[in-house]
């Protein structure tokens, strides 16, 4: 955190409020550095270096001071270069690398860390603050600029304890909100309030903060194709990375487990787990009672084949009464309904490890998410728009009413191939957002997606929609919602498939390694043959999903109405009370799944908005 006072000083009261709402992401310890024109404050969560590793951190003489929060999985060996140029450490801890490694390289530090990060830096020399993040955005970093100097933090309520932060929603952060279902960075809900993206930097200088600065992302890695692969000699050099990867994010001075879907990524995580420790993994898993959605019989199955001590729960519509527990860790609107049961196999670990590994990340870098394979086998209508036949399929469909039979495929077959995407992964398409809002609001729909595809023009469509996925949904949705979710428990979780090396070879692999006609995830289904249970290569992917439909549905049918009432909760912000009315009326006629989406969406944002503009409380 850094605030100012008139007189250049920091309000250590201020200091100490916002670090008392991240108690749950550091209970075991707090600190605080303060001197003219600075204030850092940290709690901590003892993974590494348990007995001296506090923080803030400085340097030798003091002139260097860092808060850090997440992890350096290379930190021994950049260690033991530092101390060969003369550095001297004064704990066994990566936090203190990075002093020494910014004394070195200056904020060209970064490119030599793996690891997962967020970390703030002060030079007092040059009266600078460095800001930085991860390159695939597993940590977070709020920040807002104000007359009192630049606040920030890993998380939004930390910022709203600060007394000079606006608690006003952002209507483009809202628009996109209700679009993709998350607030996309670089944007936050609070209006003047931004993430720093993945993969950037931020220097910040008497309290003004300049333009991020990025050092990385996967759009140029996905342009350097090695074409000379072949698929042999690539799964070699794959599986190779792989077992580096979760042996790096293994370090630990505390116990480490695991989560376990019981799908490819999890499994394949868990088995190079148990190939490194050499006694039973801690694996955890989460499971449902309906039908489709329960994946815990896989889970189970993999656990028996790799010998682990494997802890189950089954989350049901009931779990729902956690909902304000849930949202009051995410901050922002988060309209992903797999955070309660992430939330409950959070609580399940924490009661066992202090660390687990996920497989978050593999259905970005692997390309095995389904809808690519919609892509390619929509791509023999891509001419519609080009033959003239868009603006007729749109008008068709603008004049059907809402809900009706055929509406939304004519709308989606009107656009070009890209566009198809887009409106495939958009929880309301651009005709409902207009619909829903106000035009004033409607109308501050960011086209932060468009930009990124822009940046990808030139490659192959599948790695423009990998790339994209990279960029916004894997920081905006997968990560926040189990970086919440853990640490909402004081649970450290790792991804190793994000591990920068293992992701930059996969970048590079030519298309059809990544997939192959219908085959998702191809050589990495290749290489895992014999080594996870086969039944988990060949079933449908499943996806961490909920049965959101049959909860409210058939469980809970009056759910949305006792949460939305006459749709007037939220009209204060924008969205018209008629347009929620409507939709609930759609959803209890015909109780359709992109309805019920929507409305759980609604009922997210009224209870975060109410949170937030009420100073935090639930």
């Amino acid at each position: 955190m850094c605030t100012r006072e008139v007189a250049g000083r920091v309000l250590p009261s201020a200091l100490a409020a916002m670090g008392e709402t991240l108690l749950h992401r550091g209970p075991d310890e707090g600190g605080a550095h303060t001197e003219p024109g600075v204030g850092l404050g940290m709690r901590r969560l003892s993974i590494i270096d348990l007995k001296t590793g506090h923080q803030p951190l400085a340097n030798e003489d003091h002139s260097v001071w860092v808060v850090f929060n997440g992890e350096i999985y290379n930190y021994r060996e950049l260690t033991a270069g530092l101390l060969a140029n003369g550095h001297r450490f004064a704990t066994a801890s990566d936090t203190e690398t990075l002093v020494h490694l910014y004394e070195e390289h200056g904020a060209d530090c970064v490119r030599h860390l793996r690891g997962m990060f967020a970390f703030a830096l002060w030079d007092a020399r040059r009266r600078t603050l460095l800001l930085a993040r991860d390159r695939l955005g597993i940590k977070p970093l709020y920040y807002t600029q104000t007359p009192r100097g630049l606040v920030f933090g890993s998380e939004l309520k930390a910022l709203m304890a600060s007394p000079w932060v606006r608690r006003r929603v952002d209507p483009s952060a809202l628009a996109a909100y209700l679009k993709y279902g998350y607030v996309p960075d670089p944007l936050s809900i609070l209006e003047g309030v931004v993430k720093l993206p993945p993969g950037h930097v931020l220097l910040v200088k008497d309290g003004q903060a300049g333009t991020p600065q990025r050092y990385w992302e996967p759009t140029s890695h996905f342009r350097d194709t090695d074409e000379s692969l072949d698929e042999a000699e690539a799964g070699s050099r794959l599986w190779d990375l792989l077992a580096d990867a979760v042996r790096s994010h293994l370090v630990s001075d505390v116990p480490v487990g695991a989560f376990l879907s019981g799908g490819v990524d999890s499994s394949m995580v868990v088995g190079l787990m148990a190939r490194e420790v050499g006694v039973p993994v801690k694996t955890f898993s989460v499971g449902f009672r309906e039908a489709g959605f329960n994946e815990a019989p896989y889970a189970r199955r993999v656990a028996e084949w790799f010998g682990t001590e494997h802890h189950e729960l089954i989350a049901t519509p009931q779990d729902l009464g956690l909902l304000d527990e849930v949202l009051a860790a995410c901050d922002e609107p988060f309209a992903d309904a797999s955070a309660i049961p992430t939330y409950l196999v959070s609580r399940l670990a924490r009661q066992h490890v202090k660390v687990v590994l996920s497989g978050d990340g593999g259905d970005e870098l692997f390309a095995g998410y389904d809808r690519y394979l919609v892509d390619q086998r929509e791509k023999r209508l891509g001419t519609l728009g080009e033959l003239g036949l868009g603006g007729p399929l749109r008008l068709i469909s603008d004049a059907l009413p809402e809900g009706a039979r055929g509406k939304n495929f004519l709308r989606h077959f009107s656009l070009p191939r890209m566009g198809r995407y887009l409106d495939a992964i958009s929880l309301f398409p651009d005709r409902a957002l207009r619909d829903l809002l106000e035009p004033d609001v409607a109308s501050a729909s960011p086209p932060l997606f468009e930009e990124a595809l822009r940046g990808s023009q030139g490659l192959d469509a599948l790695s423009r929609l990998q790339d994209l996925d990279l960029r916004t949904n894997l920081p905006g949705d997968i990560l926040t919602k189990v970086d919440r979710m853990s640490m909402a428990h004081s649970l450290e979780a790792r991804v190793p498939l994000l591990d920068h090396p293992l992701v930059e070879f996969a970048c590079r692999l030519p298309a059809d390694l990544r997939m192959r006609g219908d085959q998702t995830k191809y050589l990495l289904r290749r290489i895992l043959r014999g080594r996870v249970p086969h039944e988990v290569l060949e079933r449908p992917k499943g996806g961490f999903g909920v049965p959101i439909r049959a909860w409210f549905g058939e469980h809970l049918p009056s759910f949305f109405r006792d949460r939305l009432g006459d749709g007037r909760t939220l009209e204060g912000i924008g969205i018209r009370p008629q347009a929620v009315r409507s939709l609930l009326d759609l959803f209890e006629q015909r109780g359709r799944e992109d309805h019920c989406c929507r409305l759980w969406a609604l009922t997210v944002l009224d209870s975060a908005t109410r949170r937030l503009l009420s100073g935090g409380q639930p």
